[in-house]
């Protein structure tokens, strides 16, 4: 098993315009511990978690195509799939079985679907779907959650920003992913002194988490355009106040990098208003939650949006950040694009295969470039297709239409 951060590409999607061989750039494999070499291994364990709601029909897509880039690189694949979420809690009655958290641990890389659905949203807490990812995230110790946000040339009509404000955007969330309000202690239900009923949780971060979360975003930044930028709430929660002082320490180590700092509520509209001065972002769990789903709708759609969970060893998580839709769950309307890029950074940042992962991008760019849109994407003059048929047309332009060396 090969640690995901020794492989970690420190740069995120970087689109160019491109005429007969569209190519999805990504620069050549640095990391916080550089290692370039040729991967010893080709053939791996993956472990797929198909999850709920559209979750099994865009896994379904990413499998082939892993499997077909795969086999043209002479990459071999065990694939086991396992139940997480809604699934795993009507077959098991809990949301993260033994089981799956046993095989994901001891796999090369896990695939996630989505998870969640209406149908168990009055479950208890430690009944939901959305506990077993939290338990799988904490379990496999991913505490580096990366979340690009770039506006595909193709694409920059269907965002609902004006085409001046769209274009050329690339930046990336960069979300702490096991600490913060999610999983801080004391939490719970209780009572006040009028004898009204509560519900409390707590923002709270020791300084090595905070350290090695800023520590990887530096290091992110460094790796691209030497842009950082911190937020949190630093006028109001200790905890932000806290966050803000280790971050500002740790720049120390960090002259080439230039920090700045914004409240998250300033963040948010910053977003919306210019998200092209923007680079790389870091904050934490729930701002990071959120802001990364803001700035995924400044590309058009959640669909298109992959994203990288890294730890320091072990497997990496690798899922879109879109949810189930259970509203569109087994109609063929889900857009497969999120889960094949994840399923490419899978392969670069999970396994060092590169060559693969290019097969992949390519093929994504490619099968924009030759029109084909699900409905979240579509638009006049484009054709309209399922997520079968999408995923048919990547494998065609991953086979035969753009060479893996293009780059």
């Amino acid at each position: 098993m090969v640690a995901p951060l020794q492989l970690l590409n420190l740069k995120p999607l970087n689109l160019r315009p491109f005429h007969s061989s569209p190519t999805l750039i990504f620069p050549k494999k640095t990391s916080i511990r550089c290692s370039s070499a040729t991967p010893s291994k080709r053939s791996y364990t993956i472990t797929l978690l198909p999850g709920d709601g559209i979750g099994p029909e865009v896994i379904s897509v990413a499998k082939d195509v892993l499997l077909l880039s795969g086999s043209l690189e002479g990459i071999k694949y065990e694939f086991q799939e396992k139940l997480l979420g809604g699934a795993a809690l009507d077959a098991t009655g809990v949301p993260l079985p033994e089981d799956t958290l046993s095989a994901a641990k001891q796999s090369d890389a896990v695939l996630l679907g989505a998870i969640g659905g209406y149908k168990w949203d009055k479950n208890e807490k430690q009944l939901k779907p959305e506990t077993g990812l939290l338990q799988l995230r904490a379990g496999l110790k991913v505490f580096a959650n990366l979340r690009p946000a770039t506006v595909f040339p193709q694409l920059v009509h269907a965002s609902t920003l004006k085409l001046e404000v769209a274009e050329g955007v690339d930046l990336m969330v960069v979300r702490e992913l096991t600490g913060g309000i999610y999983f801080g202690k004391p939490r719970g239900f209780g009572t006040n002194e009028n004898g009204e009923e509560t519900g409390y949780n707590t923002e709270i971060y020791a300084a090595h988490e905070i350290d090695r979360i800023a520590r990887f975003a530096f290091e992110v930044a460094r790796k691209r355009h030497g842009k950082l930028c911190s937020v949190d709430k630093a006028n109001v929660l200790e905890a932000s106040m806290f966050w803000r002082k280790r971050v500002l320490a740790l720049a120390q180590e960090y002259p080439d990098i230039e920090l700045s700092h914004m409240y998250v509520d300033n963040a948010a509209m910053q977003l919306i208003r210019n998200p092209k001065q923007f680079d790389t972002i870091v904050t934490n769990n729930i701002f990071g939650d959120i802001l990364s789903d803001e700035a995924s709708m400044i590309t058009g759609s959640i669909g298109m949006l992959p994203s990288a969970s890294l730890g320091d060893s072990g497997p990496g998580l690798f899922e879109p950040i879109h949810g189930s839709a259970p509203d569109i769950a087994g109609q063929d309307k889900a857009n497969p694009f999120a889960t094949v890029l994840s399923a490419a950074m899978l392969l670069r940042y999970g396994l060092g295969e590169d060559k693969a992962a290019k097969r992949i991008e390519n093929a994504v760019l490619d099968t924009l470039n030759r029109g084909f849109r699900t409905a979240d994407i579509y638009s006049s003059g484009t054709k309209l297709v399922g997520c079968k048929q999408l995923g048919e047309e990547i494998l065609k332009s991953v086979e035969s239409h753009v060479p893996a060396g293009a780059v």
